[in-house]
Protein backbone atom coordinates (compact mmCIF):
# COMPACT_ATOMS: atom_id res chain seq x y z
CA UNK A 1 0.00 0.00 0.00
CA UNK A 2 1.84 3.30 -0.99
CA UNK A 3 0.32 6.74 0.20
CA UNK A 4 -0.87 9.46 -1.25
CA UNK A 5 -1.24 13.49 -1.58
CA UNK A 6 -2.48 15.87 -3.99
CA UNK A 7 -1.39 19.18 -4.26
CA UNK A 8 -3.33 21.54 -6.66
CA UNK A 9 -4.73 25.13 -6.57
CA UNK A 10 -8.22 23.77 -8.52
CA UNK A 11 -10.62 22.06 -7.04
CA UNK A 12 -12.06 20.28 -9.25
CA UNK A 13 -8.66 18.84 -10.60
CA UNK A 14 -8.37 17.50 -7.08
CA UNK A 15 -11.70 15.78 -7.25
CA UNK A 16 -10.33 13.97 -10.75
CA UNK A 17 -7.22 12.59 -8.78
CA UNK A 18 -8.97 11.90 -5.39
CA UNK A 19 -11.26 9.68 -7.43
CA UNK A 20 -9.06 7.56 -9.39
CA UNK A 21 -7.18 6.83 -6.20
CA UNK A 22 -9.99 5.76 -4.19
CA UNK A 23 -10.76 3.17 -7.16
CA UNK A 24 -6.84 2.41 -7.21
CA UNK A 25 -5.69 -0.72 -5.59
CA UNK A 26 -3.08 -0.23 -3.26
CA UNK A 27 -3.05 3.53 -3.47
CA UNK A 28 -4.28 5.60 0.24
CA UNK A 29 -5.12 9.14 0.18
CA UNK A 30 -3.30 10.78 3.08
CA UNK A 31 -5.15 14.30 1.52
CA UNK A 32 -4.91 17.32 -0.60
CA UNK A 33 -4.63 21.03 -0.53
CA UNK A 34 -4.76 23.76 -2.88
CA UNK A 35 -2.38 25.85 -0.95
CA UNK A 36 1.51 24.69 -1.59
CA UNK A 37 2.68 26.32 1.31
CA UNK A 38 0.42 24.47 3.05
CA UNK A 39 1.45 21.27 1.52
CA UNK A 40 5.17 21.88 1.44
CA UNK A 41 4.89 22.32 5.63
CA UNK A 42 2.44 19.28 6.20
CA UNK A 43 4.89 16.60 3.93
CA UNK A 44 7.75 18.16 5.54
CA UNK A 45 6.64 17.62 9.25
CA UNK A 46 3.60 14.97 9.17
CA UNK A 47 1.53 13.62 6.37
CA UNK A 48 5.12 12.01 4.66
CA UNK A 49 3.29 10.72 1.16
CA UNK A 50 4.54 8.09 -0.42
CA UNK A 51 3.88 9.77 -3.73
CA UNK A 52 2.47 13.28 -4.13
CA UNK A 53 0.85 14.09 -7.35
CA UNK A 54 1.69 18.27 -7.94
CA UNK A 55 -0.03 21.04 -10.03
CA UNK A 56 2.77 22.95 -11.56
CA UNK A 57 1.51 26.40 -12.16
CA UNK A 58 0.63 27.22 -9.01
CA UNK A 59 0.64 30.75 -6.98
CA UNK A 60 2.73 31.85 -4.32
CA UNK A 61 4.93 28.32 -4.77
CA UNK A 62 5.32 26.78 -8.01
CA UNK A 63 4.79 22.89 -8.53
CA UNK A 64 8.93 23.26 -9.70
CA UNK A 65 9.80 25.03 -6.64
CA UNK A 66 7.73 22.90 -4.15
CA UNK A 67 9.15 19.71 -5.76
CA UNK A 68 12.95 20.78 -4.94
CA UNK A 69 12.05 21.35 -1.60
CA UNK A 70 9.99 17.86 -1.16
CA UNK A 71 11.42 15.33 -3.44
CA UNK A 72 13.61 13.98 -0.94
CA UNK A 73 11.30 12.87 1.16
CA UNK A 74 8.62 12.28 -1.25
CA UNK A 75 7.95 10.54 -5.36
CA UNK A 76 6.59 13.37 -7.05
CA UNK A 77 3.93 13.10 -9.93
CA UNK A 78 4.18 15.96 -11.98
CA UNK A 79 0.00 17.43 -13.63
CA UNK A 80 -0.28 20.18 -15.61
CA UNK A 81 -2.35 21.47 -18.49
CA UNK A 82 1.08 23.18 -20.25
CA UNK A 83 3.19 20.19 -22.46
CA UNK A 84 6.29 23.16 -22.21
CA UNK A 85 6.49 22.43 -18.32
CA UNK A 86 7.95 18.64 -19.13
CA UNK A 87 11.62 19.68 -18.89
CA UNK A 88 11.37 21.53 -15.84
CA UNK A 89 10.02 19.24 -14.37
CA UNK A 90 12.41 16.08 -14.89
CA UNK A 91 14.98 18.41 -13.30
CA UNK A 92 13.45 18.65 -10.24
CA UNK A 93 13.40 14.25 -9.88
CA UNK A 94 9.67 13.90 -10.82
CA UNK A 95 9.35 10.46 -11.48
CA UNK A 96 6.00 10.81 -13.71
CA UNK A 97 4.56 13.52 -15.47
CA UNK A 98 0.48 13.64 -16.22
CA UNK A 99 -0.86 15.88 -19.29
CA UNK A 100 -4.58 17.20 -18.06
CA UNK A 101 -6.83 16.15 -18.70
CA UNK A 102 -5.43 12.73 -17.22
CA UNK A 103 -7.45 9.66 -18.00
CA UNK A 104 -7.52 7.05 -15.35
CA UNK A 105 -5.62 4.95 -17.74
CA UNK A 106 -2.84 6.89 -18.17
CA UNK A 107 -2.87 7.85 -13.96
CA UNK A 108 -2.60 3.85 -13.43
CA UNK A 109 0.60 4.04 -16.09
CA UNK A 110 1.96 6.48 -13.97
CA UNK A 111 1.07 4.59 -10.18
CA UNK A 112 3.03 1.50 -11.98
CA UNK A 113 5.74 3.17 -12.77
CA UNK A 114 6.47 5.10 -9.58
CA UNK A 115 5.59 1.71 -7.46
CA UNK A 116 8.23 -0.12 -9.23
CA UNK A 117 10.45 2.96 -8.52
CA UNK A 118 9.22 3.08 -4.34
CA UNK A 119 9.76 -0.47 -4.45
CA UNK A 120 13.22 -0.06 -5.40
CA UNK A 121 14.30 2.58 -2.55
CA UNK A 122 11.91 0.79 0.20
CA UNK A 123 14.50 0.18 3.38
CA UNK A 124 13.41 -2.15 5.93
CA UNK A 125 12.34 -0.14 8.68
CA UNK A 126 14.44 -2.23 11.55
CA UNK A 127 17.50 -1.40 9.48
CA UNK A 128 19.84 1.10 11.03
CA UNK A 129 22.35 0.79 8.16
CA UNK A 130 22.94 1.30 4.50
CA UNK A 131 25.63 0.43 2.52
CA UNK A 132 27.20 3.03 -0.26
CA UNK A 133 30.11 2.41 -3.08
CA UNK A 134 33.29 3.79 -2.11
CA UNK A 135 35.91 5.49 -4.67
CA UNK A 136 37.43 1.55 -5.01
CA UNK A 137 36.05 -0.11 -7.67
CA UNK A 138 34.14 -3.15 -5.85
CA UNK A 139 34.32 -1.99 -2.49
CA UNK A 140 30.71 -0.95 -0.49
CA UNK A 141 30.94 0.49 2.84
CA UNK A 142 28.43 0.10 5.98
CA UNK A 143 27.34 3.44 7.23
CA UNK A 144 25.11 2.97 10.22
CA UNK A 145 22.91 6.45 10.85
CA UNK A 146 23.89 6.84 14.14
CA UNK A 147 27.33 7.95 12.56
CA UNK A 148 26.33 10.49 10.11
CA UNK A 149 26.67 14.25 11.61
CA UNK A 150 26.11 15.84 8.47
CA UNK A 151 25.74 15.42 4.74
CA UNK A 152 26.90 18.26 1.83
CA UNK A 153 26.44 17.96 -1.51
CA UNK A 154 27.97 18.88 -4.38
CA UNK A 155 27.09 19.02 -7.97
CA UNK A 156 26.32 15.12 -8.17
CA UNK A 157 28.26 14.20 -5.67
CA UNK A 158 27.90 14.21 -2.07
CA UNK A 159 30.34 14.21 1.08
CA UNK A 160 28.68 12.21 4.28
CA UNK A 161 30.34 13.60 7.50
CA UNK A 162 30.71 11.13 10.09
CA UNK A 163 32.20 11.14 13.71
CA UNK A 164 35.27 9.46 12.22
CA UNK A 165 36.15 11.29 8.70
CA UNK A 166 33.83 11.84 5.64
CA UNK A 167 33.23 9.83 2.66
CA UNK A 168 32.61 10.72 -0.84
CA UNK A 169 29.88 9.12 -3.08
CA UNK A 170 28.68 9.29 -6.77
CA UNK A 171 24.94 10.15 -5.11
CA UNK A 172 22.52 13.39 -4.95
CA UNK A 173 21.17 14.47 -2.23
CA UNK A 174 17.50 13.35 -3.36
CA UNK A 175 19.11 9.53 -4.19
CA UNK A 176 20.44 9.82 -0.59
CA UNK A 177 17.73 11.11 1.32
CA UNK A 178 15.52 8.85 -0.14
CA UNK A 179 17.46 5.84 2.14
CA UNK A 180 17.56 7.79 5.42
CA UNK A 181 15.10 8.43 7.79
CA UNK A 182 13.08 11.20 7.45
CA UNK A 183 12.20 11.93 10.98
CA UNK A 184 15.62 12.09 11.72
CA UNK A 185 17.72 13.52 8.59
CA UNK A 186 16.50 17.35 8.06
CA UNK A 187 16.91 19.45 4.78
CA UNK A 188 18.66 22.31 5.92
CA UNK A 189 20.00 24.01 3.12
CA UNK A 190 20.14 23.73 -0.62
CA UNK A 191 23.39 21.98 -0.04
CA UNK A 192 23.50 20.57 3.19
CA UNK A 193 21.22 17.63 5.36
CA UNK A 194 21.95 17.50 8.59
CA UNK A 195 20.89 14.68 11.75
CA UNK A 196 18.82 15.94 14.08
CA UNK A 197 20.42 14.18 17.00
CA UNK A 198 23.88 16.12 16.28
CA UNK A 199 22.58 19.27 17.08
CA UNK A 200 23.89 21.35 19.53
CA UNK A 201 22.00 24.55 18.89
CA UNK A 202 20.01 26.67 16.37
CA UNK A 203 19.98 30.30 16.25
CA UNK A 204 17.47 30.78 13.11
CA UNK A 205 20.71 31.86 10.78
CA UNK A 206 22.92 28.71 11.63
CA UNK A 207 23.19 25.11 12.92
CA UNK A 208 25.92 24.34 15.18
CA UNK A 209 26.58 20.44 15.77
CA UNK A 210 28.04 18.48 18.23
CA UNK A 211 31.58 18.29 15.85
CA UNK A 212 31.15 22.40 16.20
CA UNK A 213 30.67 22.22 12.51
CA UNK A 214 28.51 25.44 11.74
CA UNK A 215 26.09 24.75 8.76
CA UNK A 216 23.52 27.44 7.51
CA UNK A 217 19.61 27.26 7.47
CA UNK A 218 18.27 27.92 4.29
CA UNK A 219 14.90 30.22 4.96
CA UNK A 220 12.93 27.69 2.67
CA UNK A 221 13.77 24.91 5.27
CA UNK A 222 13.22 26.41 8.35
CA UNK A 223 9.51 25.39 8.94
CA UNK A 224 10.50 21.97 9.09
CA UNK A 225 13.53 21.72 11.79
CA UNK A 226 11.12 24.92 13.42
CA UNK A 227 8.34 22.02 13.88
CA UNK A 228 10.80 19.40 14.93
CA UNK A 229 11.94 21.89 17.82
CA UNK A 230 9.28 22.67 19.14
CA UNK A 231 7.57 19.37 19.66
CA UNK A 232 10.67 18.74 21.73
CA UNK A 233 11.25 21.86 23.87
CA UNK A 234 10.49 22.16 27.55
CA UNK A 235 8.36 25.47 27.81
CA UNK A 236 7.57 26.70 31.89
CA UNK A 237 4.14 26.85 33.21
CA UNK A 238 4.93 29.86 34.32
CA UNK A 239 5.39 31.87 31.38
CA UNK A 240 2.43 33.68 30.10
Amino acid sequence: MFTCYVVDDEPHAIETLVSYIEKAPGLELLGSSTNPLEALNLINTSVHPDITFLDVDMPQLSGLDLAGLISDRTAVIFTTAFPNYALGAFEKNAVDYLLKPISFERFLSSVKKVSGHLRAHIQDPVNDHIFIKANIKGKVTRLNFTDIVYVESIKNYVIIYTEEGKMITYLTMKELGAALPPEKFFRVHKSFMVNSEKIKTVNGVNILLQNDVTIPLGQMYKTALQDYINAKLVRSSRLP
